[in-house]
C-alpha cells in the first residue's frame, strides 16, 4: 500500500478560508452504498434515522498560538509561539519560533501578563513552564493567544477574532486541543435541536485534537507510518449509550475521524468499554471496525491519515470516486470546507 494511492490532485481554489454562513447552511454529499447525493448539513434531521446516535467530540481548542517578545543584552525581539499539548506536571510542549536563538531559562512575555520560560529543547521543539495557573492561565491565554489555524489556512491569512468562534464547536466543553475537530463545527442548536426530535441521540467523548494531526506522512509504505498521540476519554455514560445503540439495530455514527478513532480505541471484541488514555490508533485499508457504522467528515488533504481512515472505511476505489465527484461539483475543502456524510 502506497502513499501516491492517496494522492489526488485539488484546484486551489477549493480550500476554504472561511466557514459557510450560517455554519449549518454547508454543502453535504451522501455517499451510500453506490448512490452519491449533493445535500446540504441542514438535511441531516431526513438523513439520519430514528434510533441513530452521533458521537460527538466535546474538546475545546485552545488559543494557542501567542506572539510575544525576549529581551536579551538590552535588546528585544519578537518570538512566536505555538502550544502543542500539556505535560502531566503543569509544562507545556510548544513550538517557538525563532528556537534556536532562545537560550534555556529565558523568558518570553506576551500580552495580559502571561510568561513563559524555556526549559528545555527537545526534538526540535520547547518545553515551557508559565507564570500563571488554573483561571488565571486560561483567563490570561484567552486575551492573549490567536486560534491555531491550520497550516493551509494560515498560509492564506492570519488568525483574526472571528476564528475564535468560527473554529470552536458549539458543543465544545473541555479544553485542551490545538485544532479542532471540524466535521463538528458544522452544527448550530437549531440543527442538534432538529436531529433530537428526530429520535436521534447523542454520545458525548472527548479526544483532544493535538498538532501532529498536521504532520505529513513521509514514508512511502503506509503501513510502516508511527501515528502521533492523543489524550481521549469514553465515559461510563457515553459507553452504555453506544453499546446500547448497538444491541437496538441502530446505527453509530461519529461526527469526525478523531470521535472515530476514539470510539474504536475503546472497543473491546465488538463492544465499547470505558476508556482513558493516549491513543496512537492508525486506522487504513484493511482495518476492520468493530463499532463505526457510518462517518460524518469534512474533505481531508491529499496523502493523509484521514485520507487512509476514509479509504479503509468505504474503499479506496469508492473514495476516489467521491473525491472525483466532490471536486467535479465544486465543494470546498479541509477544516473550513464542506462536508460529506459516508455510509459504507
Amino acid at each position: 500500500m502506497k502513499l501516491d494511492d492517496f494522492d489526488f490532485e485539488l484546484p486551489e481554489h477549493l480550500i476554504a478560508t472561511r466557514p459557510a454562513k450560517p455554519r449549518s447552511s454547508a454543502r453535504l454529499l451522501v455517499a451510500e452504498g453506490d448512490r452519491l447525493q449533493d445535500r446540504v448539513v441542514t438535511d441531516l434531521p431526513e438523513l439520519l434515522r430514528e434510533g441513530d446516535l452521533l458521537v460527538l467530540n466535546t474538546t475545546k481548542v485552545i488559543p494557542a498560538r501567542l506572539s510575544g517578545t525576549r529581551a536579551r543584552d538590552g535588546n528585544i525581539s519578537r518570538v512566536e509561539l505555538t502550544l502543542l499539548s500539556p505535560e502531566p506536571d503543569g509544562r507545556w510542549r510548544a513550538l517557538i519560533k525563532p528556537l534556536r536563538k532562545v537560550r534555556e531559562g529565558e523568558v518570553l512575555a506576551f500580552d495580559a501578563g502571561l510568561q513563559a520560560t524555556l526549559l528545555a529543547k527537545q526534538d526540535g521543539q520547547a518545553v515551557v513552564a508559565f507564570n500563571l495557573e488554573g483561571q488565571a492561565f486560561d483567563d490570561a491565554l484567552s486575551a492573549a493567544g490567536q486560534m491555531p489555524l491550520p497550516p493551509y489556512i494560515a498560509a492564506k491569512r492570519a488568525a483574526d477574532a472571528q476564528d475564535k468562534q468560527d473554529y470552536q464547536t458549539v458543543f465544545a466543553k473541555h479544553a485542551g486541543a490545538v485544532a479542532a475537530p471540524t466535521a463538528s463545527l458544522h452544527f448550530d442548536q437549531p440543527l442538534l435541536d432538529q436531529i433530537a426530535a428526530k429520535g436521534v441521540g447523542f454520545a458525548d467523548v472527548t479526544l483532544h485534537v493535538g498538532a501532529g494531526t498536521f504532520l505529513p506522512v513521509k514514508v512511502e509504505d503506509v503501513t510502516s507510518h508511527k501515528m502521533h498521540a492523543e489524550w481521549g476519554e469514553v465515559s461510563a455514560a457515553a459507553t452504555e449509550q453506544i453499546n446500547a445503540t448497538k444491541a437496538k439495530g441502530g446505527r453509530v455514527i461519529p461526527v469526525g475521524t478523531t470521535a472515530l478513532r476514539l470510539i474504536e480505541s475503546a472497543a473491546v471484541s465488538g463492544r465499547v468499554a470505558p476508556w482513558t488514555g493516549e491513543t496512537d490508533i492508525f486506522i487504513y485499508p484493511g482495518y476492520e471496525f468493530r463499532i463505526t457504522d457510518g462517518l460524518m467528515t469534512n474533505f481531508h488533504l491529499p496523502k493523509s491519515t484521514l485520507m487512509m481512515l476514509v479509504s479503509a472505511l468505504m474503499g479506496q476505489n469508492r473514495v476516489k470516486q467521491i473525491y472525483a465527484h466532490a471536486i467535479a461539483q465544486n465543494y470546498r475543502f479541509f477544516s473550513y470546507g464542506d462536508a460529506s456524510l459516508l455510509i459504507p
